[in-house]
């Protein structure tokens, strides 16, 4: 376990371990991009407008582009990541969850930072600590979206992705686009509580049941939804027990 006693050079250390691991990435990001790409000592360089290479660029060539095309089609889970009742600190999170850049254990040893040797979930479950096994998978962590698919009231999501989980789980009940929202405010909340659970565990030792959880994530949904909305004040037991309900969704 992580404790909290290091002194100046420790932490210092670890800065430009963490620096290092992002220069690294970046340097992947790029190459990646430049790997499809050759390079000729006896063509010169120029610009090429790649939707007409034999004309070249012109200002009609761009409008029957942009008016022909298709609408740019946003990935579901990134759309989803973003919304007007969640924090935005919890969609930062939920956005570094789905590129797979939260400091799990997996991630952490990937870029060097841990050995191999910590490559333990922190919630004792004996597997290795990766993103999908964290949130999804683990038998501690993963139950509480049973205890969430209980509590709404729909069927449980089984996914090969967290983004599929995602998108799965806000559209599994179909309906409004009301009923939508409330299952995507859901979702974040669950992942929002996963997490800090974690830290919790690791940093601090402290635990909490998945039932205890799984009361936090009813608080946060309903911290985030009365801010919008007077009458749930007033209806708070009712979005304890039925929340579809008392939100109208049904």
């Amino acid at each position: 376990m992580f404790t909290l006693g290091w002194g100046l050079d420790g932490a210092a250390w670890v800065w430009r371990r963490l620096l290092r691991a992002w220069e690294e990435e970046m340097l992947g990001e790029c190459q990646s991009l430049l790997s499809n790409m050759s390079l000729q000592a006896h063509i010169t360089n120029r610009w090429q407008w790649q939707p007409d290479p034999d004309i070249g660029y012109s200002v009609r060539g761009a409008y029957e582009l942009l008016t022909t095309i298709d609408s740019v089609t946003i990935d579901d889970a990134d759309h989803l990541i973003w919304h007007s009742q969640v924090p935005l600190k919890v969609s930062i999170c939920a956005w570094r969850l789905l590129r797979d850049r939260l400091p799990t254990k997996s991630n952490l040893i990937s870029r060097g930072i841990l050995s191999s040797a910590a490559h333990l979930c922190i919630s004792g479950c004996g597997e290795a600590e990766s993103a999908y096994h964290l949130f999804i998978s683990c038998r501690c962590f993963g139950s509480l979206w049973a205890l969430v698919c209980t509590w709404i009231g729909i069927p449980s999501t089984s996914s090969t992705s967290i983004r599929d989980h995602f998108v799965q789980f806000t559209y599994s009940a179909g309906g409004s686009r009301a009923r939508r929202s409330f299952l995507q405010l859901v979702w974040l909340a669950s992942v929002w509580v996963i997490w800090t659970e974690r830290n919790h565990r690791l940093f601090t030792g402290s635990i909490s049941t998945p039932l205890q959880m799984m009361d936090k994530i009813k608080l946060f949904s309903y911290r985030w939804l009365k801010m919008t909305s007077v009458t749930l004040v007033s209806n708070y037991h009712s979005l304890w027990s039925s929340p579809l309900l008392c939100l109208s969704l049904v």
